[in-house]
């Protein structure tokens, strides 16, 4: 059996699949469109990351794919539908990267809040700003809020605790007397209540008609006054524009965003020089740990798809 890999995929977990398989690794083939369909023809399960676009005409090429492999969680660049309708199994990899996840999140937010990061350059040429940077704050006793309270939010929520925050999380297929909140010591909010008093909010939703443009200009303009904002979630949920205007307003204190609505960030991007802004290239979940098992997790699931026929 063969299984094609387009994008990065720890080396290890490469070789174990080519112990039973026949392995083509190629990560830059997500880069050449054509080389890909030509690829998948002769494939029975394909691999990826969140760039490849597994779509009709992926599909139609790969007529003999049985199960498609994707080296994270996000499946917004496959059509599961179309996926499920041809039997084709999609195999994320559920929480293997939340740790990650979790600890850029909360480090974000200590940065944030803190404020004192953002002028080594200062510093290093002489200048001595201690009094302007005497003003960061600590979390200790504010408020976190989250948005989308799955593994990675709840991961989340038990690290900030652990910093002696106090959390509430807003999830719609969350019922209020459902045994998670008080196995978290989480309370539950609707949105509009934990944007209020939140200061500190992170996003764990997916990218749906439902969520796109979600955090737009009014609904930012609803978040507590020198709050911040962490997205590792998906582009697409945060108007870019509005958030740039906060920042540079004022009304946020800060935030970092790892997703976009357009990646690479397009060059003019209303981002760019936005004051108190963390960018990061779709990171957040990538680590030396989060990797290997993101990579070890997804063989072992295509592999055993494979194998039982």
């Amino acid at each position: 059996m063969h299984i094609v890999i387009s994008e990065f995929m720890d080396t290890d977990a490469v070789d174990l699949l080519r112990r039973d398989f026949q392995v083509r690794y190629e990560p830059d083939l997500v880069d050449r469109r054509a080389d890909l369909l030509k690829a998948v023809a002769g494939a029975d399960a394909l691999i990826v990351r969140n760039r490849t676009r597994v779509d009709g005409e992926v599909l139609a090429a790969g007529s003999g794919l049985k199960a498609v492999g994707r080296l994270g969680v996000g499946l917004d660049n496959i059509d599961v539908a179309a996926c499920r309708e041809r039997g084709i199994q999609v195999l994320p990899a559920t929480g293997a990267n939340a740790r990650a996840v979790a600890e850029y999140v909360v480090t974000s937010v200590l940065v944030l809040t803190r404020g004192v990061y953002h002028n080594s350059g200062q510093v290093a040429q002489g200048a001595w700003p201690r009094t302007a940077m005497s003003n960061g704050r600590e979390v200790e006793g504010r408020t976190l809020g989250i948005v989308g309270f799955g593994g990675i939010g709840r991961l989340t929520a038990r690290l900030a605790r652990g910093l002696d925050m106090r959390v509430v999380a807003y999830d719609p297929m969350l019922q209020g007397n459902d045994p998670v909140w008080k196995e978290t010591g989480v309370e539950p909010a609707d949105l509009a209540d934990l944007l209020a008093r939140s200061d500190a909010v992170t996003l764990h939703i997916p990218l749906t008609d439902g969520t796109r443009n979600l955090f737009d200009a009014s609904r930012i303009a609803s978040m507590k006054d020198g709050a911040v904002l962490v997205n590792t979630a998906r582009g697409g949920i945060v108007d870019e524009a509005a958030l740039a205007q906060a920042l540079r307003d004022g009304k946020l204190a800060g935030a970092a965003m790892d997703v976009f609505g357009e990646e690479p960030l397009p060059a003019g991007s209303p981002l760019a020089g936005a004051p108190n802004l963390i960018l990061t290239p779709h990171v957040a979940g990538l680590s030396v740990e989060a990797n290997t098992r993101v990579s070890d997790m997804v063989a072992q699931r295509v592999a055993d798809v494979l194998k039982q026929g």
